[in-house]
């Protein structure tokens, strides 16, 4: 399938259709991180430096992970949304943010089925580009995501459905890690620390807004458990689970 770049103005207008997506990186082994991580570099600069058409319409952003605690961008409403059809996960290879190619973390992707809940940011008409570039340079540092727009609802009294702005997983990428085991999860996590500081806050922080939100994820939450239990010295033994 041909990878490309739709322009922003469509945004409103192409429900559940790729935005931008990576090259495929199927030939990529994990033993060739590092190479294949200053390519997605080269390729992350490249499409940072496409075009971008204004808009009249607002633009809606789907967080689901550091998003919904640290945004990073000046937006109009924050409600509450679910997304259908695709859920959180802990299966991104951090090599810049929270990690490095040679001691990885482990970040989230939307990955497929299910259903995902997290907060839906809108965004000013005037202020949609400047956030958008600003998203890809957070997000996109090497384009293990795929820009998406999707149709989610936002739980609020109108229950209002809007299309969305959302980065899922690219599962050709190098970086895709799938589904690890708790213990993998864990020895990752604790090691992983990058750009934006260490892997471990990052996920207790996740958990801290779920909560926030009344939302509980067990994986997640089992994972933040055992970090919170041996940073406090008081490790507990962790086993293969899935």
């Amino acid at each position: 399938m041909p990878h490309h770049a739709q322009t922003l103005s469509a945004l409103h207008q192409l429900p559940n259709q790729q935005l931008a997506s990576s090259p495929s990186r199927n030939e990529a082994q994990p033993g060739s991180r590092l190479g294949a991580y200053k390519a997605a570099a080269e390729d992350a600069s490249t499409m940072a430096n496409s075009v971008e058409v204004p808009s009249a319409e607002d633009l809606w952003v789907f967080g689901y992970g550091s998003l919904m605690w640290h945004p990073g961008f000046e937006f109009l409403e924050r409600v509450p949304a679910r997304l259908i059809g695709l859920h959180r996960a802990l299966c991104v290879y951090s090599f810049v943010h929270r990690g490095t190619p040679e001691r990885p973390g482990l970040v989230l992707g939307l990955d497929r089925g299910g259903m995902c809940r997290g907060i839906a940011f809108r965004v000013a008409a005037a202020a949609r580009e400047r956030t958008v570039t600003y998203l890809r340079a957070r997000e996109q540092v090497t384009t293990v995501y795929l820009e998406t727009v999707r149709r989610i609802e936002l739980e609020d009294k109108a229950r209002r459905q809007v299309l969305a702005l959302c980065f899922i997983v690219d599962r050709s990428h190098v970086q895709y890690a799938g589904r690890l085991t708790l213990s993998r999860r864990l020895h990752l996590v604790r090691q992983g620390h990058g750009r934006s500081g260490a892997n471990r806050d990052y996920v207790i922080e996740t958990v801290q807004a779920l909560e926030t939100l009344g939302y509980r994820e067990t994986d997640l939450h089992l994972l933040a458990a055992r970090l919170l239990s041996t940073h406090q010295g008081e490790a507990i033994p962790v086993g293969d689970h899935k």
